[in-house]
């Protein structure tokens, strides 16, 4: 992404309707416009947990779903997964494991990793194949487009769009400013 057809500002604010990891009043918010089978996600995510790690309860992590379907065919899917373990109070647990095994995101994967973090699969199968889900993807996505994101990971540090490497010590300068 060019600099100039890179978003500047986050349009639309982080709400209740959000995932958010950190608390509510935390002095910086970083938030991730993310793709669950995306190399470079991937790669963000362990600067992401170092960075929770180092701010502690002065960051709040926000993660906002951007499957690129047309080039990651079990993204769109993998954030489907998220989102039903979130209507069962395990949004995080399988945000995690999605990004620990990129790989391996077929629905026979997920249907074992609802298993491993608890969920009840026989609910968690049935809202993968409705439609609730699919269209709490696609309404992230289009915020995302609404807000200029054109590539994942896509990041904003306190509603402002971050550009910068993705390794620990630029992004906690940046989140230090």
């Amino acid at each position: 992404m060019t600099q100039s057809n890179a978003p500047q500002a986050l349009s639309i604010p982080v709400s209740d309707r959000d995932h958010i990891r950190g608390k509510p009043d935390a002095p910086f918010t970083l938030l991730e416009y993310g793709d669950y089978e995306c190399d470079y996600c991937g790669r963000a995510y362990p600067v992401v947990r170092a960075l929770r790690e180092h701010f502690g309860d002065q960051l709040r992590f926000v993660f906002r779903n951007f499957p690129h379907a047309s080039i990651h065919p079990h993204a769109s899917v993998a954030a489907q997964a998220a989102e039903a373990a979130g209507s069962q109070g395990k949004f995080w647990e399988m945000h995690d494991l999605l990004f620990e095994h990129q790989t391996d995101l077929d629905t026979g994967d997920l249907t074992h990793y609802a298993l491993q973090i608890g969920l009840e699969v026989y609910h968690f199968q049935s809202d993968l194949q409705s439609e609730r889900f699919a269209r709490r993807v696609e309404a992230d996505h289009q915020g995302g487009v609404e807000n200029g994101v054109h590539k994942t990971p896509t990041f904003f540090i306190n509603g402002v769009y971050y550009g910068g490497p993705m390794e620990l010590n630029a992004m906690i300068a940046a989140i230090s400013r």
